[in-house]
Order: structure tokens, then sequence, then C-alpha cells
């Protein structure tokens, strides 16, 4: 083979490597973190950390699809059970799993009614008759839901007006178009609608601990790739679009 074609083969060869982007790595999470993961994810393309592909769902349901086999690269639950039993199946990743951010219940309303709702006893009224929220059985905001309710003796009286929903945005989107009077959400959510308001915020100090882990899952062919995007979650573009969706981050790199 002549000089000539040794260095055209070669040329191309680097055009192709400095062409080359990485691989779109999928990232399955909470619903919750639907508007604060997506203008992230924008933003980590645009800054040429490579594509994110991100798959949004109750907690518990995307835990099942990574223990049965889900190609996924990156985990992020609303709640430390779910990330507890992909770990146990083995489908975790030694070593990654970090306690990434927290976050806060909040009482909501369709906006313009039920101004008067200041504290539990106000759910307790007779024009209070549905109160949405995750399925206190599955879904991580509904734990915690049922969780503070049992800790401040309220669960026997408003426990029989929850609407159990298949996840937190359920719950909102059910006070938002008026099916139901109130709701039980995070923070976080409240500021996705304009069609609802905060009667109240449930502080940590008097709440649950929600804690949102994140890590990789043991099967990503993917992975320099999604430990790349888990550091860019902790750095301070990531941390400052999740301080404004209300969340707390817990493991920041400033």
């Amino acid at each position: 083979m002549s000089a000539r074609v040794l260095s055209y083969a070669a040329a191309v060869l680097l055009i192709g490597q400095l062409t080359t982007r990485p691989g779109p790595i999928t990232v399955s999470a909470a619903i919750s973190l639907t508007n604060a993961l997506e203008e992230i994810g924008r933003a980590y393309e645009a800054a040429g950390g490579g594509a994110v592909r991100l798959n949004f769902g109750g907690s518990n349901v995307l835990a099942r699809q990574i223990i049965n086999g889900a190609p996924v690269d990156l985990f992020i639950s609303a709640d430390e059970a779910q990330m507890d039993l992909v770990e146990q199946a083995g489908a975790v990743m030694a070593g990654t799993r970090i306690a990434l951010l927290g976050n806060q219940l909040a009482v909501i309303a369709p906006r313009g009614n039920h101004a008067s709702i200041k504290d539990l006893a106000a759910l307790e009224g007779p024009d209070i008759r549905r109160i949405a929220v995750g399925d206190p059985a599955a879904v991580p905001a509904g734990v915690y839901t049922r969780q503070y309710l049992q800790a401040r003796g309220k669960w026997a009286v408003l426990g029989p007006k929850l609407v159990p929903l298949p996840n937190v945005r359920a719950a909102l989107a059910a006070v938002a178009n008026g099916s139901a009077d109130a709701g039980i959400v995070y923070e976080s959510d409240a500021t996705a609608s304009d069609a609802v308001q905060i009667s109240f915020v449930i502080l940590a100090a008097e709440g649950p601990r929600i804690v949102y882990p994140a890590a990789l899952v043991r099967h990503t062919a993917r992975r320099a790739e999604a430990e790349r995007f888990l550091a860019f979650l902790r750095g301070p573009a990531a941390t400052a679009v999740f301080e404004r969706y209300k969340f707390v981050p817990l493991a920041a790199r400033r």
C-alpha cells in the first residue's frame, strides 16, 4: 500500500475519532424529576456531554423494569426503598450509589379554591372530600404521605379521603383538573403546574426524610458515559436547576 493511501486512511480514522460523539445513555428516573431532568439533559447535551434518553415513571415501576433487565444505564429513585430492591436483586453497580437529592411534601389545591387550607386539620373539613396522592402502598410520594399522616395521628381520619394514583404526577394532574379537592405531592411537583396552588409545605423537620438515590445499573454498556452524566448532576449547573425546582441537592460539587 502506498504512503499516500496510508495517509488518507489515517486521516479518515482521525476525522472519525474527532467527530464521534458519545452514544446516548438511558436514565430511568422518578417522574417527579421530569421538568428538572429534561432541562438538565438539554444543558448536558449542549455542553457536548452526549445525548441522554430519559425514561420517567413511578419509582416502583422503574425498579421492576430494571430488575427484569430493562436496558438502563442510570437509575434515580424517589426513595431509598426502591433503590434497595434493585440493589438486592444485584442490578446496581457496586460503589456507584449516592444520595443525590432531598425534597419536601406539600399540600396543594386547585388554584383559587380552598384558600382556607392552612394545616392538616383543614383537610378534615366536609368540603375536602377527595385528596389525590401517589398510591400509599407502592409509590414513594404516597408512602411518604402515609408515614407523615401516621406520625401525626391523622391516618385514620384522612386515609378514607385519599385517592391513590399510579404516580405523583397523576396526583398533581387530578388537583389541576379539579378531580380532587386537594393533593399531597412533592414541593417540586407543585412548581410544575400553574393550575394548582401550594396550601402549605410540610417542612423537612416535620415530615419524613425524603431522599432520591442514584446509581449506575450493573448491566450498563456505557459506564463511562453514565458516570459523566452522574458527575454532571452533582455539578453547579445541574445543582442550580434542581434548586430552582425546589429539590435539595445532597451530593452537590460546587
